[in-house]
């Protein structure tokens, strides 16, 4: 929404102290996830889907390219995120894994550890068959961006390795340069508690 110049209202609903489980939220989101936009009680829900209105309703900038061949590189990018690295990251994964298998913190954390690594291992893979490029993709930001950003904040908490992504934190890096990013980064937003 930063890129894109939006106005919005930020209703932060923290996760750790269980907000996402309350009645109310519920009414809110089906799936009991974040984020969720509202626009005039009309509610969409998941990341990408949500970033993807936003680019159709206010193509300016650009999200995702106009070839369709490169949108869908983009898209594989984002994916590869998205579904492959983020739900390590989720919070009810990592609680399951202490509260119902009791697993140790640090087990815990060299499990999450080794399948964020493997998962941006393959992400700078992908990225070394694309042609040089300051971001994910191509010299202006992405969705690819959009999706990378966090989970490399995610990774930086656990103490995840990035020797050998150069690509990757290439373009972490460009992101988090910009205002945009700086504005949407997770240690700005208010319910942020590292």
């Amino acid at each position: 929404m930063h890129l894109k110049g939006l106005d919005f209202e930020y209703l932060p609903v923290h996760i750790a102290k269980g907000e996402h489980k309350q009645a109310a939220y519920a009414e809110v989101s089906a799936d009991g996830l974040v984020p969720v936009l509202d626009i005039n009680g009309q509610r969409l829900s998941q990341s990408l889907a949500i970033i993807e209105y936003l680019d159709e309703l206010h193509p300016e900038p650009a999200l995702l390219p106009v070839d369709p061949f490169e949108r869908a590189q983009v898209r594989a990018l984002s994916q590869s995120i998205a579904c492959e690295i983020h739900p390590i990251n989720n919070l009810r994964v990592l609680k399951y894994l202490s509260a119902e298998l009791h697993v140790s913190d640090e087990a815990k954390n060299t499990w999450y550890r080794h399948w964020v690594r493997t998962g941006l291992e393959a992400f700078e893979r992908q990225l070394a068959q694309l042609p040089a490029s300051t971001y994910c993709f191509g010299n202006t930001p992405t969705l690819a961006d959009c999706c990378l950003v966090p989970q490399i904040f995610n990774a930086q908490r656990f103490k995840v390795n990035f020797e050998g992504l150069p690509r990757t934190m290439a373009a972490y890096e460009a992101c988090i340069q910009l205002p945009a990013f700086q504005l949407a980064h997770p240690s700005a937003c208010p319910d942020n508690e590292v």
